[in-house]
Protein backbone atom coordinates (compact mmCIF):
# COMPACT_ATOMS: atom_id res chain seq x y z
CA UNK A 1 0.00 0.00 0.00
CA UNK A 2 1.90 3.10 -1.25
CA UNK A 3 1.15 6.58 -0.30
CA UNK A 4 2.74 10.04 -1.61
CA UNK A 5 4.85 11.52 0.78
CA UNK A 6 4.56 15.53 0.96
CA UNK A 7 6.89 18.44 1.86
CA UNK A 8 5.82 21.29 3.67
CA UNK A 9 4.79 23.24 0.25
CA UNK A 10 2.52 20.93 -0.42
CA UNK A 11 4.68 19.34 -3.43
CA UNK A 12 5.83 15.71 -3.74
CA UNK A 13 8.44 14.16 -2.48
CA UNK A 14 8.74 10.66 -2.80
CA UNK A 15 6.31 7.60 -1.94
CA UNK A 16 6.16 5.66 1.10
CA UNK A 17 4.97 1.88 1.81
CA UNK A 18 2.37 1.86 4.34
CA UNK A 19 2.14 -1.91 5.90
CA UNK A 20 -0.96 -3.79 4.86
CA UNK A 21 -1.27 -5.17 8.60
CA UNK A 22 -1.91 -1.76 10.16
CA UNK A 23 -3.22 0.38 7.13
CA UNK A 24 -5.15 -2.33 5.07
CA UNK A 25 -7.57 -4.50 7.07
CA UNK A 26 -11.26 -4.65 7.73
CA UNK A 27 -12.40 -2.27 10.13
CA UNK A 28 -13.31 -3.81 13.05
CA UNK A 29 -16.36 -1.56 13.94
CA UNK A 30 -17.59 -3.64 17.35
CA UNK A 31 -13.74 -3.87 19.49
CA UNK A 32 -13.20 0.17 18.05
CA UNK A 33 -16.85 0.87 19.81
CA UNK A 34 -15.99 -1.24 22.79
CA UNK A 35 -12.16 0.18 23.22
CA UNK A 36 -13.25 3.93 22.71
CA UNK A 37 -15.79 2.81 25.31
CA UNK A 38 -13.45 1.74 27.74
CA UNK A 39 -10.87 4.38 27.22
CA UNK A 40 -13.56 7.62 27.73
CA UNK A 41 -14.79 5.53 31.04
CA UNK A 42 -10.86 5.11 32.28
CA UNK A 43 -10.78 9.24 32.11
CA UNK A 44 -13.19 9.39 34.32
CA UNK A 45 -12.21 10.79 37.83
CA UNK A 46 -14.40 8.74 39.55
CA UNK A 47 -14.21 11.26 42.49
CA UNK A 48 -18.31 12.44 42.92
CA UNK A 49 -19.77 11.70 46.55
CA UNK A 50 -22.79 12.18 48.54
CA UNK A 51 -23.63 12.01 52.55
CA UNK A 52 -25.56 9.16 53.85
CA UNK A 53 -28.11 10.19 56.71
CA UNK A 54 -25.52 8.56 58.69
CA UNK A 55 -22.83 11.27 57.47
CA UNK A 56 -24.84 14.56 57.43
CA UNK A 57 -24.29 16.56 60.72
CA UNK A 58 -26.91 16.36 63.27
CA UNK A 59 -30.37 14.88 63.11
CA UNK A 60 -29.30 12.38 66.43
CA UNK A 61 -32.44 13.56 68.32
CA UNK A 62 -35.78 12.74 67.76
CA UNK A 63 -38.08 15.20 66.04
CA UNK A 64 -41.24 14.70 68.03
CA UNK A 65 -42.93 11.99 70.16
CA UNK A 66 -44.31 9.15 68.33
CA UNK A 67 -47.73 8.99 69.06
CA UNK A 68 -49.71 11.94 70.08
CA UNK A 69 -48.96 15.16 67.61
CA UNK A 70 -51.10 13.59 64.45
CA UNK A 71 -47.97 13.93 62.37
CA UNK A 72 -46.51 11.26 60.73
CA UNK A 73 -43.61 9.50 62.46
CA UNK A 74 -39.92 10.54 62.27
CA UNK A 75 -36.88 9.33 63.64
CA UNK A 76 -34.32 12.24 62.32
CA UNK A 77 -34.02 14.98 60.61
CA UNK A 78 -31.63 14.21 58.33
CA UNK A 79 -33.40 11.23 56.89
CA UNK A 80 -33.49 11.42 53.03
CA UNK A 81 -37.03 12.91 53.12
CA UNK A 82 -36.03 16.12 54.40
CA UNK A 83 -34.54 19.31 53.33
CA UNK A 84 -30.47 18.86 54.30
CA UNK A 85 -30.85 15.46 54.72
CA UNK A 86 -28.63 12.54 53.50
CA UNK A 87 -28.88 10.97 49.64
CA UNK A 88 -29.95 7.62 49.53
CA UNK A 89 -28.14 5.64 46.76
CA UNK A 90 -26.26 8.53 45.95
CA UNK A 91 -22.55 7.99 44.46
CA UNK A 92 -19.58 7.40 45.71
CA UNK A 93 -15.73 7.60 45.12
CA UNK A 94 -15.38 4.62 41.84
CA UNK A 95 -13.06 3.37 39.59
CA UNK A 96 -14.86 3.50 35.95
CA UNK A 97 -12.12 1.56 34.65
CA UNK A 98 -12.70 -1.62 32.10
CA UNK A 99 -10.55 -4.61 31.55
CA UNK A 100 -9.98 -4.39 27.88
CA UNK A 101 -7.60 -7.43 26.15
CA UNK A 102 -4.16 -6.43 24.90
CA UNK A 103 -5.01 -7.98 21.02
CA UNK A 104 -8.82 -5.94 21.26
CA UNK A 105 -6.49 -3.01 21.72
CA UNK A 106 -4.45 -3.78 18.81
CA UNK A 107 -7.22 -5.03 16.93
CA UNK A 108 -9.08 -1.32 17.37
CA UNK A 109 -6.12 0.63 16.87
CA UNK A 110 -5.25 -1.69 13.29
CA UNK A 111 -8.56 -0.75 12.65
CA UNK A 112 -8.72 2.84 13.40
CA UNK A 113 -5.72 3.14 11.16
CA UNK A 114 -7.32 1.33 8.21
CA UNK A 115 -10.47 3.77 8.51
CA UNK A 116 -8.64 6.51 8.57
CA UNK A 117 -6.34 5.52 5.24
CA UNK A 118 -9.30 3.86 3.37
CA UNK A 119 -11.07 7.40 3.56
CA UNK A 120 -7.45 8.79 2.19
CA UNK A 121 -7.27 10.63 5.47
CA UNK A 122 -3.57 9.67 6.60
CA UNK A 123 -0.31 12.33 5.26
CA UNK A 124 3.24 12.06 5.66
CA UNK A 125 5.35 14.80 5.43
CA UNK A 126 8.87 14.24 4.74
CA UNK A 127 10.11 16.30 7.26
CA UNK A 128 9.04 19.89 9.26
CA UNK A 129 12.10 21.23 9.09
CA UNK A 130 11.19 24.59 11.45
CA UNK A 131 14.22 26.19 12.03
CA UNK A 132 12.51 27.95 15.20
CA UNK A 133 9.40 27.74 17.17
CA UNK A 134 6.81 29.75 15.50
CA UNK A 135 2.77 29.15 14.85
CA UNK A 136 2.49 31.26 11.82
CA UNK A 137 5.13 29.07 10.05
CA UNK A 138 3.31 26.03 11.17
CA UNK A 139 -0.22 27.69 10.09
CA UNK A 140 1.22 27.53 6.49
CA UNK A 141 2.61 24.92 6.67
CA UNK A 142 -1.11 23.18 7.66
CA UNK A 143 -2.60 25.69 4.50
CA UNK A 144 0.17 24.05 2.01
CA UNK A 145 -1.16 20.28 2.85
CA UNK A 146 -4.51 21.35 2.77
CA UNK A 147 -5.73 21.16 6.54
CA UNK A 148 -7.37 24.36 7.37
CA UNK A 149 -7.82 25.28 11.23
CA UNK A 150 -9.72 28.77 11.58
CA UNK A 151 -12.72 27.86 11.25
CA UNK A 152 -15.28 25.58 13.49
CA UNK A 153 -16.06 23.90 10.63
CA UNK A 154 -12.92 22.98 9.44
CA UNK A 155 -11.27 19.49 9.96
CA UNK A 156 -9.50 18.16 13.08
CA UNK A 157 -5.90 16.68 12.54
CA UNK A 158 -4.01 14.83 14.61
CA UNK A 159 -0.18 15.19 14.05
CA UNK A 160 2.42 12.75 15.36
CA UNK A 161 5.27 14.40 15.92
CA UNK A 162 8.51 13.23 17.37
CA UNK A 163 9.07 13.87 21.28
CA UNK A 164 12.32 15.68 20.75
CA UNK A 165 11.30 17.29 18.24
CA UNK A 166 11.30 20.62 20.01
CA UNK A 167 10.76 23.34 17.29
CA UNK A 168 7.49 21.31 15.81
CA UNK A 169 6.12 20.80 19.15
CA UNK A 170 6.46 24.86 20.07
CA UNK A 171 4.75 26.04 16.92
CA UNK A 172 1.78 23.27 16.51
CA UNK A 173 0.57 23.72 20.16
CA UNK A 174 -0.99 27.04 20.00
CA UNK A 175 -3.27 26.29 17.25
CA UNK A 176 -6.28 25.22 19.56
CA UNK A 177 -8.17 22.27 20.05
CA UNK A 178 -8.63 21.15 16.58
CA UNK A 179 -4.49 20.52 15.68
CA UNK A 180 -3.88 17.48 18.14
CA UNK A 181 -0.07 16.47 18.96
CA UNK A 182 1.10 13.06 20.34
CA UNK A 183 4.40 10.72 19.86
CA UNK A 184 4.14 7.69 17.84
CA UNK A 185 4.03 5.33 21.57
CA UNK A 186 0.77 7.85 22.21
CA UNK A 187 -1.56 6.89 19.50
CA UNK A 188 -4.45 5.47 20.34
CA UNK A 189 -7.82 4.22 18.87
CA UNK A 190 -10.11 7.08 20.31
CA UNK A 191 -7.51 10.50 19.40
CA UNK A 192 -7.24 8.58 15.92
CA UNK A 193 -11.13 8.61 15.65
CA UNK A 194 -11.90 11.90 17.20
CA UNK A 195 -9.71 13.36 14.48
CA UNK A 196 -10.32 13.92 11.11
CA UNK A 197 -6.65 13.90 9.70
CA UNK A 198 -4.00 11.58 10.56
CA UNK A 199 -0.29 13.19 9.82
CA UNK A 200 3.40 11.95 10.40
CA UNK A 201 5.94 12.90 9.42
CA UNK A 202 8.52 10.16 7.82
CA UNK A 203 10.35 9.49 10.86
CA UNK A 204 6.97 9.13 13.38
CA UNK A 205 5.78 6.67 10.72
CA UNK A 206 8.81 4.46 10.67
CA UNK A 207 8.47 4.76 14.29
CA UNK A 208 4.85 4.36 14.72
CA UNK A 209 5.14 0.83 12.51
CA UNK A 210 8.38 -0.03 14.67
CA UNK A 211 6.70 -0.72 17.56
CA UNK A 212 3.01 -1.49 16.79
CA UNK A 213 4.59 -4.21 14.00
CA UNK A 214 6.72 -5.55 16.53
CA UNK A 215 3.55 -5.77 19.24
CA UNK A 216 1.53 -7.40 16.38
CA UNK A 217 3.60 -10.24 15.68
CA UNK A 218 4.50 -10.83 19.15
CA UNK A 219 1.03 -11.39 19.73
CA UNK A 220 -0.02 -13.25 16.78
CA UNK A 221 3.24 -15.52 17.61
CA UNK A 222 2.15 -16.16 20.96
CA UNK A 223 0.72 -19.86 21.02
CA UNK A 224 -2.75 -19.91 22.08
CA UNK A 225 -3.40 -22.37 25.34
CA UNK A 226 -3.83 -25.99 24.32
CA UNK A 227 -2.15 -25.45 21.02
CA UNK A 228 1.85 -25.44 21.73
CA UNK A 229 3.96 -27.53 19.93
CA UNK A 230 4.80 -31.40 21.99
CA UNK A 231 8.01 -30.92 23.36
CA UNK A 232 10.82 -33.42 23.54
CA UNK A 233 9.76 -34.50 27.48
CA UNK A 234 6.18 -34.98 26.25
CA UNK A 235 7.64 -37.53 23.44
CA UNK A 236 9.70 -39.19 26.27
CA UNK A 237 6.39 -39.59 28.70
CA UNK A 238 4.29 -40.61 25.39
CA UNK A 239 7.10 -43.61 24.94
CA UNK A 240 7.06 -44.66 28.45
CA UNK A 241 3.60 -44.54 28.77
CA UNK A 242 3.58 -47.24 25.39
CA UNK A 243 6.47 -49.37 26.77
CA UNK A 244 4.33 -49.84 29.82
Amino acid sequence: MKLDVKSVAGAKAGTVDLPEDLFGITPNVAVMHQVVTAQLAAARAGTQSTKTRAEVRGGGAKPWRQKGTGRARQGSIRAPHWRGGGVAHGPKPRSYKQRTPKKMIRLALRSALSDRASDGKVLVVDEWGFAAPRTKDALDVLGSLGLRTKHERDDRVLIVVDPIDENTWKSFRNLGARVQLVTPNELNTYDILVNDWLVFSKATLEGAVTRFGSELSNGSDTPEPGTEAPSERDHEQAESSDAE
